[in-house]
């Protein structure tokens, strides 16, 4: 993917997946007029044969009934009989509510839940056909048609326009009675209701739909109690096979997905995110606002609902739904001290790996972190989504939502094809030569680059800071640099201010700058980013000096052909290598041996967002730290500002707000200085989240 592929991609990575549902409305139709045209061929088989049967079948089941004393019918018909009124309502009710219950169930999952639309459609017409054979092999005739047994047909009897058993559909089958499909119909609209997580009152409302649904086809003599019971193993039955014949997109973990599951350590937990500063002057936010907001939006992030299963040693795992959402654990609240204790929180959360035992993601409020303030901690684990995706996850929970891309980008194959061979050519030759020795690391595997000192525990600390996107631009132009260069210069003049040589800081800092290769309109889910090293001077000399080495070694960043054939050795490793050979590639690679820390550059919104009703006033990105690596700083452009979140190991040096402060020194002087060049590169207007500026 060239450089301008990339931005492209990079303005459409925060919409949902543009495939909208309106591709499928036709099929959808003839999926129901099929079915409809099914039942309509049952109910046209002969009554002749049928009658007898039906009669003896329905005998049977009241008989059993009064056996287990479950006989309720005849008093329930007989009280609904003399009540005109209520006697109407239940033949009316019993015709339309339960198809309209069923239709707004199937419309509304496909308009806001189309990951889990399949799946119920599929439930759906599972229960109706097993209803449909039924009929056919097993009629039984309803109560309502038996007066013999003492049962008042309450839709004759109150003369009832268009209800069940009136001329209207007296072509429907009137031996459809095993099992009750309005008892049917009902439990599966509550089972898809709970599976998604409906609002509370949506499902109790349900539940009363249910209770009122059982009475009615009781009372109007339409079902017996043990057509009722009946639909139940159907419907849970045909739950059970829908969900196992299921075939979600992305159901199987990929590789590059599973590349960071591989390369996870106790001590180096990998879980990107953010820390999301709101403005609560006007509205607080609290624990219970976040659960409303995800609860509402939870169909369009299927990670949020969904765990990690393992398959064994040698299987990738899998997605699989998870419920119900344990919101208890999922979002919390607590309180801290200043802007001091948001930066401790969030290095103890950074510390705790993710459980796997359920969707691998977390938010915790943080209150007290000043005045009119309120801090949203945001984690997921690096198997759901590289930086880009997850950033695109958070925004899909504020206000206004993302407009969809419509774009389309073209496939250039041979192009990709020619940059893959002619990258993979470059990095053979940036391969150092052998024999140079280490430091405190012992050999060093690439020239000249010494291990950064580092604990190689878990513990983290957290330091944020922001600057306007303007200062940075301008003294990109005022050097002849870009942007990137200058976040780059900026970390490496602050690790030679901060860390000593007698603490062990080498010449070259070899850093990993992510580069994104997700295509515009995909999914939020996924890694879509490879890496392309850079190695950071950091010995003594001026800044000015430090950038234009660094513009010059960055250019490895622009030219994409690196990119390409990194990204296709990472996709086609994790596809084509068995799991376990697959985890120790990951492993090796991504790892202290071949560099020291992470420098990336995220795009984020490019306007005030709300969430739960509160706009950001800024948002820091908390990027984990490699395995074996002392640090991981990453720069994310929000609206007019570049909002930076520096992830430390203590052992490269204690207090994070050192080296922090350290990068804006450098920033400054890089301000006040000399132009290095009266010629800059023309300036597009654009932030340089993809190594493009």
């Amino acid at each position: 993917m060239g450089t301008q592929e990339a931005v492209t991609a990079r303005d459409a990575v925060f919409t949902p997946d543009a495939r909208g549902p309106s591709l499928r409305v036709r099929r959808e139709l003839l999926i129901g007029l099929l079915l409809f045209a099914l039942y309509a061929l049952v109910a046209k088989l002969p009554d002749e044969g049928r009658t007898a049967t039906a009669r003896a079948n329905g005998e049977a089941i009241f008989n059993l009934e009064k056996a287990l004393r479950l006989d309720v019918e005849l008093g329930l018909n007989g009280w609904l009989a003399n009540q005109s009124v209520l006697r109407v309502l239940a033949n009316y009710e019993y015709a339309i509510t339960y198809i309209a219950s069923a239709l707004a169930l199937l419309i509304w999952l496909f308009v806001r839940h189309p990951e889990r639309y399949r799946t119920a459609r599929n439930a759906f017409i599972l229960l109706n056909l097993g209803g449909l054979a039924t009929f056919a092999l097993y009629p039984v005739m309803p109560p309502r048609l038996m007066p013999d047994l003492g049962f008042v047909d309450t839709v004759l009897q109150g003369r009832t326009w268009g209800s069940w058993g009136s001329p209207l559909v007296e072509h429907a089958d009137k031996f459809a009675a095993v099992p009750s499909l309005h008892m049917g119909w009902t439990l599966w609209v509550g089972v898809e209701l709970a599976r998604v997580n409906a609002r509370r009152w949506v499902q109790v409302l349900n539940a009363v739909h249910v209770l009122v649904t059982l009475y009615v086809i009781l009372a109007t003599a339409n079902h017996f109690i043990l057509d009722a019971i009946i639909a139940v193993p159907y419907v849970f039955g045909a739950v059970f096979v829908a969900e196992r014949i299921a075939r979600p997109a992305h159901a199987q973990a990929q590789g590059p997905d599973t590349f960071f599951l591989a390369v996870e350590t106790p001590e180096a937990p990998q879980h990107p995110g953010g820390v999301i500063m709101l403005d609560t002057s006007r509205k607080d936010v609290g624990r219970e606002d976040l659960v409303r907001v995800i609860g509402e939006r939870l169909g369009g992030l299927p990670r949020f609902r969904q765990r990690l299963v393992r398959r064994g040693r040698w299987r990738r795992p899998v997605w699989r739904d998870h419920w119900p959402v344990d919101w208890e654990w999922h979002v919390t609240e607590r309180r801290v001290d200043g802007m001091a204790g948001v930066r401790a929180a969030v290095a103890e959360l950074q510390s705790r790996p993710l459980p796997l035992d359920r969707p691998p993601w977390r938010m915790v409020v943080l209150k007290g972190a000043g005045p009119g303030r309120t801090v949203v901690v945001f984690l997921m684990h690096h198997v759901v989504a590289d930086g880009v995706g997850i950033v695109a996850q958070a925004v899909h929970l504020m206000d206004p939502p993302p407009e969809p891309f419509t774009g389309r980008l073209p496939r250039r194959p041979f192009r990709e094809a020619l940059a893959t061979v002619v990258g993979l050519a470059q990095l053979a030759v940036d391969v150092a030569p052998k024999g140079r020795s280490g430091g405190r690391g012992g050999a060093s595997p690439h020239k000249g680059i010494d291990r950064l000192p580092a604990t190689g525990t878990s513990e983290r600390r957290f330091s944020t800071m922001h600057l306007p996107l303007a200062t940075v631009r301008d003294v990109g132009r005022r050097h002849g640099s870009r942007v990137t260069d200058v976040v780059l210069c900026a970390v490496a003049g602050a690790l030679n201010r901060v860390v000593s040589e007698e603490d062990g800081r080498p010449g070259t800092c070899r850093v990993a700058v992510p580069l994104m290769m997700r295509p515009p309109g995909s999914a939020m889910v996924g890694n879509h980013t490879t890496a392309v090293m850079v190695d950071l001077p950091i010995g003594k000399m001026s800044e000015t000096d430090r950038l234009a080495l660094i513009a010059k070694r960055s250019r490895v960043l622009r030219s994409g052909t690196r990119a390409q054939a990194a990204w296709t050795v990472m996709w086609q490793a994790g596809r084509l290598m068995p799991v376990p050979l697959h985890a120790r590639f990951a492993r090796m690679a991504y790892s202290g041996r071949f560099l020291q820390g992470t420098v990336s550059s995220l795009p984020g919104p490019d306007k005030t967002l709300r969430l739960a009703g509160a706009p950001l006033t800024a948002v820091y990105p908390i990027v984990p730290i490699a395995p074996g690596t002392a640090f991981a700083i990453a720069g994310l452009g929000v609206d007019r500002e570049l909002c930076f979140g520096l992830s430390l190991d203590p052992g490269l040096v204690d207090d994070a707000d050192v080296l922090m402060d350290a990068v804006r020194d450098v920033i400054d002087e890089l301000q006040a200085g000399p132009s290095a060049s009266p010629h800059p590169p023309p300036f597009n207007g654009r932030a340089s989240l993809d190594g493009s500026e």
